[in-house]
């Protein structure tokens, strides 16, 4: 079958960064689905995990982590899915990914592709969705009901692909007021589109943004970019008690003393914890990919898919890496169909 992989990590403009290739087609055994790819979309992970490194792999790696697909075969421990189902699904970073024209998944991290998109638009939702649905929902402990409506969130990144799903999410079901940075007009319109009450610059000092829109404080801040370098403003800017949650990994030490002194918590969000470590509600992953599901053919989620290239293929996802490098991408990327 097709595949698009690597095996020597080296910068996007090297034509070997990324390559066709042909590999053998898997077949679903245990818990996996064997799913047929349809479309998938390009997360900064593929980048970082991509990214320049002195490693060479024995056989083909295969990036990947989003796709929308149809379900061809079921391992006999999978009760929830049969051949024919459309799906889908962000994946595990510890197996293989989705770039390749079949794909085996843990059925326990599926969800059931919404009825009313086609599997471009469906495949721009799973990663973002899941990470900004647990940083939301389950690291800050937003209630998703509204019983916290009226409080107050920056999100800091709030034109990027996680903070796209976030704004509406935040705004949507949890009812908080939404403060999203960002720094461009076409990014202050669409974090605008998506739901956000104010926008304000973060290449600016965020506590004294914030003021300036009227808030001394905030309850909760959902970072999506630079830990360290907005730190310093987050930790003035969150309130007493409040909580921040954090997507992105730091690279220097961070300050606790505020912190501390504020009695406010730091949390951490990754969309693969409960994959790499199999963890026992694993299957909550799936769940809340079902109810996005609903969400979205019910029209209270729209889609943050800004652009579809055809067909899956090596070029195109140097391309997509190559734009998503540059860091100036709104929503997401999709690339669709097989050639």
């Amino acid at each position: 079958m097709k595949a698009v992989g690597l095996t020597e990590y080296l910068p996007i403009e090297n034509e070997k960064s990324l390559r066709d290739i042909e590999i053998p087609k898997p077949t679903a055994k245990g818990k996996d689905l064997l799913v047929e790819v349809k479309a998938i979309s390009v997360n900064p992970v593929d980048t970082k995990v991509r990214s320049p490194k002195d490693k060479v792999e024995s056989e083909p790696r295969i990036l990947g982590w989003d796709a929308a697909g149809v379900v061809v075969e079921v391992g006999e421990e999978v009760t929830e899915f049969q051949p024919g189902d459309e799906v889908y699904y962000a994946g595990d970073i510890t197996r293989p990914g989705s770039n390749s024209e079949f794909h085996l998944i843990d059925a326990r991290i599926v969800g059931r592709k919404p009825k009313n998109l086609d599997f471009a638009r469906a495949a721009a939702f799973p990663l973002t969705s899941i990470t900004a649905w647990e940083a939301l929902f389950e690291r800050l402990n937003i209630d998703k009901k509204g019983a916290d409506a009226g409080k107050s969130i920056l999100i800091i990144n709030g034109a990027g692909g996680v903070g796209s799903i976030a704004i509406q999410i935040a705004k949507k079901l949890a009812k908080l007021n939404v403060i999203a940075t960002a720094s461009r007009d076409e990014t202050i319109a669409w974090c605008k589109k998506l739901g956000a009450d104010v926008t304000v610059n973060h290449r600016h000092n965020l506590a004294e943004e914030i003021e300036k829109v009227g808030y001394q404080n905030v309850d909760y801040i959902l970072c999506l970019n630079d830990t360290d370098g907005h730190w310093q403003a987050m930790t003035k800017a969150i309130k007493p008690q409040g909580t921040i949650c954090s997507i992105v990994e730091n690279e220097q030490p961070l300050d606790m003393d505020t912190l501390k002194s504020k009695s406010a918590g730091l949390v951490w969000e990754f969309m693969f914890t409960r994959s790499m470590y199999q963890t026992e509600d694993m299957a909550e992953q799936s769940n809340l990919l079902n109810e996005l599901s609903q969400l979205i053919e019910d029209g209270v989620i729209i889609s943050t898919c800004n652009d579809v290239v055809k067909p899956i293929n090596a070029k195109n996802l140097r391309d997509v890496h190559q734009r998503l490098e540059k860091g100036r991408t709104i929503g997401k990327i999709v690339i669709d169909s097989w050639s």
